[in-house]
């Protein structure tokens, strides 16, 4: 789980091209969320640390829409359909059935599949060898 989350934070922190496996992103949102619920029960008992969760909120804000947008590029809908969020209830509820669909398998308009990419052993069986 660690590693999806770094992969997300720090190699992509603002990458919005390509896509994103379901389980890059729902490990983010889960470490995200297990971050901002430790940090709101420690803050409700030292304040400081409130502040601190509100600078980690905003800090996650953007690589948190980034894997979102990827995510919606790997079932093959553009990131502005992450807008439908601002439908109420039937937008969220819909938002998060296309974030749990699984991706589109093989090459769409936004990149390689990123779950099994080209050239892998698996995907070249039966076909001619090229050289």
């Amino acid at each position: 789980m660690i590693e999806w989350y770094l992969k997300v934070v720090r190699d992509n922190y603002a990458n919005f091209d390509g896509r994103a496996r379901r389980s890059e992103y729902w490990y983010f949102a889960l470490a995200n969320f297990l971050v901002g619920f430790i940090l709101g029960i420690i803050g409700g008992f030292v304040p400081v640390v409130m502040y601190i969760s509100y600078l980690y909120s905003l800090a996650v804000l953007l690589p948190g829409i980034a894997v979102a947008i990827r995510r919606l590029h790997d079932i093959g809908k553009s990131g502005w359909y992450l807008l439908v969020v601002f439908i109420p209830i039937a937008g969220a509820i819909w938002l998060i059935v296309l974030l749990a669909t699984e991706g589109t398998t093989g090459p769409n308009e936004y990149g390689p599949d990123p779950k099994n990419p080209i050239g892998t052993e698996f995907n070249d069986i039966g076909k001619p060898d090229m050289y």
